[in-house]
């Protein structure tokens, strides 16, 4: 029913954590399938996917995993983003009823302060994005990344929490 796909580079601890926020989907029949979309990874990212019956895509971006996808609907998540309990209901019920584009609100520990949030760049996949394929594979065509995909996207908002991945930050070293 569902294919999830997270886009990934260098990401492996965050993946671990989104992953297992997926098992009660996998173990309900829900999701039929998680694709890392790989960019470049140097880490263990490759063996995090693998080791967790993951298809991983090492080229080709977030457009070869909507390809490859067999699922009708796709839910996209950043690595260490985590799914709250309760949120295979809301995207059952969603995908049922619904054509448009949905994303789960945060968990009330994971918003940030409100001049946070302003003066922040919103990432377009902080709270998820539940997208038929078929309009994910039209919006991949111009898109060259899942971020890129989702952003500016109308969507509904479901009745489910995520806790939103941390914003990463790129290490320098000073030699």
């Amino acid at each position: 029913m569902l294919s999830v796909l997270i886009e990934t580079r260098n990401n492996e601890e965050a993946l671990a954590r989104t992953l297992g926020s997926l098992i009660g989907g996998a173990v309900e029949g829900v999701v039929r399938e998680v694709i890392i979309c790989d960019t470049g990874s140097t880490d263990q990212t490759h063996y995090v996917a693998e080791h967790a019956g993951c298809q991983y895509v090492a080229s080709g971006g977030i457009a070869a995993g909507i390809r490859q996808a067999k699922g009708d609907w796709l839910l996209l998540l950043e690595p260490g983003a985590r799914l709250v309990e309760g949120w295979i209901e809301a995207v059952v019920v969603h995908t049922a009823k619904q054509t448009m584009a949905a994303r789960f609100s945060r968990a009330r520990g994971s918003r940030a302060p409100f001049l946070a949030r302003v003066f922040s760049g919103n990432r377009a996949l902080a709270e998820g994005l539940v997208i038929s394929k078929r309009q994910a594979t039209s919006l991949s065509k111009n898109a060259g990344s899942a971020e890129a995909l989702a952003r500016g996207l109308a969507t509904k908002k479901l009745d489910a929490e995520i806790w939103v991945a941390q914003a990463k930050q790129e290490h320098r070293s000073s030699k």
